[in-house]
Parts: structure tokens; sequence; C-alpha cells
């Protein structure tokens, strides 16, 4: 089966840039769609992109700052945030479905990595 595993959090000031990476294993991220999540504290968790090999959609107010690169063959997804804000502290988390589908529905992700921790200081 497939397999998610985050990377690339840390600490970061406000208005530096980080990239976090999502790397696929047992199977061909090829077959799937692929969602970015992240859930800052206390709060719930949200949808920020979703990608397969033929889009990448952001759900608003994600679209600029936010940017996802997932190369075509490749088991690797980035998402790459710039002029980090504090409201940006959270656990990042990617996860996929099987299938094309062009909105990455929280409920509807099969496979779902471990999240990756982000801070913000300033």
């Amino acid at each position: 089966q497939l397999q998610l595993v985050e990377s690339g959090g840390g600490s970061v000031e406000s208005g530096g840039s980080l990239r976090l990476s999502c790397v696929a294993s047992g199977n061909s991220l090829e077959w799937y769609s692929v969602g970015w999540f992240r859930q800052a504290p206390g709060k719930e968790r949200e949808g920020i992109s979703c990608t397969s090999d033929e889009f990448t959609n952001y759900r608003p107010g994600f679209e600029g700052r936010f940017t996802v690169s997932r190369a075509k063959g490749q088991n690797t997804v980035y998402l790459s945030i710039n002029n980090v804000e504090p409201e940006d502290t959270g656990r990042y988390y990617c996860a996929a479905r099987m299938g094309s589908g062009d909105i990455c529905y929280l409920s509807s992700m099969d496979h779902w990595g471990g999240g990756t921790l982000v801070t913000v200081s300033s």
C-alpha cells in the first residue's frame, strides 16, 4: 500500500520561506490525487491544495504564498510557503486518494502522513 512521509518543517521567522516534502512509497503517485492540509493549535484541520499530474487547485486564500510542485513521474510532492506568518504555525500533512478528482475532500483521503510541524516566530 501507499505510504506518505512529510518532512521539511521546523522553526522559521515571520516573513521567511520554507519547503515541505511529501515522499511516497509502496506505489506510484501517478494513480493518486494528493492534498496538503494543515492544523493550527486549537483549530480543525483544513485543506490547502489538491494536485495530480493534470491539475493543481488551491483553496481561497492559499494561492499566492503557497505553491505545490509535483514533478511528473516522481514520487515526491512539495509545498513551498513564502512570506510565512505566525498564523501559518501548525502541523502540515499530505494525504492521497486513488483517482484524479480535482478536490481533495478531507474525509475522502485514504492515506495520510504523520505530518511535519511548522513554527513561525517573530
